[in-house]
């Protein structure tokens, strides 16, 4: 179970603190379990800081705990504080991360399930598309609804999502897909071939929506495999 740990503290010292912290992450390299780490500064109280520190569990994080550069990282941090930093460690019971939740369901609702329009809840009013198989690089949600509305009638194509990673306001998946040459695709009839292929995409989503995403797919091998070219 995932494990974190926020430790309080006020300070009117935080960019000694921030250096700290840098040296906390310089002297731990290779050795510390911690996975995530945020520092935030309270709005309303500039002496008031907070960070939030993630372990993959209670186990990792105690290994963390014992080793010497954390003991001694953390008598230096309570040196800099005006009191004594208080510490409240927290066993994950949900853990949503929304834009991977959205860039899931993109994959589910819109190529999957063939829906093109299910795109307009998950895109923002501003949405941009950047994809070299389109007419054009740089396209906004109606065309591209229109032209991957004709693709995906073409082939008919089932994805599945082989891994996503998220940071930040950006998601990034590798899929695949598989589907069948079923209807005319750049001036080509329908052969009737089964297809298969790769493909990455990255989302950078705000407001819990879609405003932008760069396509990649492997059209040299789609071609190969519709008898386009020679293999």
């Amino acid at each position: 179970m995932t494990f974190v740990q926020v430790i309080d503290c006020t300070t009117s010292r935080v960019d000694e603190l921030n250096q700290l912290m840098d040296s906390w992450v310089e002297a731990t390299r290779g050795k510390r379990t911690a996975t995530h780490s945020i520092v935030g500064r309270d709005r309303a109280d500039s002496t008031h800081v907070v960070e939030i520190v993630e372990f993959p569990s209670y186990e990792e994080a105690m290994k963390n705990s014992h080793l010497p550069e954390t003991d001694r990282i953390f008598r230096e941090m309570v040196a800099l504080c005006d009191r004594e930093p208080s510490f409240t460690d927290l066993d994950v019971v949900r853990d949503e991360q929304l834009n991977k939740a959205v860039a899931r369901s993109f994959f589910d609702d819109v190529i999957n399930a063939g829906n093109v329009d299910a795109a307009d809840a998950m895109c923002t009013a501003d949405y941009r598309e950047h994809d070299p198989s389109l007419s054009s690089y740089d396209m906004g949600l109606e065309q591209a609804k229109v032209e991957n509305k004709e693709i995906m009638a073409a082939f008919e194509p089932v994805a599945t999502i082989e891994s996503m990673v998220a940071e930040g306001d950006m998601v990034c998946v590798r899929a695949s897909f598989k589907g069948r040459h079923a209807g005319t695709y750049q001036g080509m009839e329908a052969t009737g071939r089964e297809v298969t292929g790769t493909a990455h995409v990255t989302f950078r989503c705000t407001g819990g929506k879609i405003a932008e995403s760069w396509w990649n797919f492997d059209d040299l091998g789609l071609m190969k495999q519709l008898g386009a070219m020679e293999g």
